[in-house]
């Protein structure tokens, strides 16, 4: 079986409560298998500085019923060390959702670029913050100019 890339995603949220206002926009990706959910971890860091994972399963049911559409099982790919990681950079009384999710759209393209012989010389993801940024600051010098 061939996989699609997998990608690790940290989102942080202010407040300790998560109610899924981002859930839409993930659904559309699942279901129009653009990505697959591998794994997803809840993590709160309350005022004091300590904080809590939650796998899934162990969130109470009404937040369970949020994710329910994604229709995914815990993998596990989510150590412990990642998520020590991720609390440490997390700003107090938050919660972030720590997200695994394979891209099958790059399956097919990947399976095409093998039987055509074609070699990855690099691959890298540029976050969509600093591309919003680089294109505001061309936008602009072209105003200016």
């Amino acid at each position: 079986m061939t996989y699609g890339p997998i990608d690790f995603l940290a989102l942080e949220f202010k407040g300790n409560k998560f109610k899924g206002e981002i859930l839409p926009a993930l659904l559309e990706l699942v279901q129009n298998k653009i990505v697959r959910v591998v794994d997803l971890i809840i993590v709160q860091k309350d005022e004091d500085g300590k904080h809590r994972a939650f796998e899934l399963q162990q969130l109470d049911t009404e937040v369970v019923r949020i994710f329910d559409p994604l229709e995914f099982e815990v993998s596990g790919i989510i150590q412990v060390e990642d998520i020590e990681m991720i609390a440490e950079l997390m700003e107090n009384n938050t919660t972030a959702a720590l997200i695994l999710f394979e891209n099958l759209w790059a399956i097919r393209f990947g399976e095409a670029a093998q039987r055509a012989n074609g070699r990855m010389v690099m691959y890298d993801r540029i976050p969509f913050e600093v591309v919003n940024e680089t294109l505001e600051t061309f936008a602009k010098a072209e105003a200016t100019a």
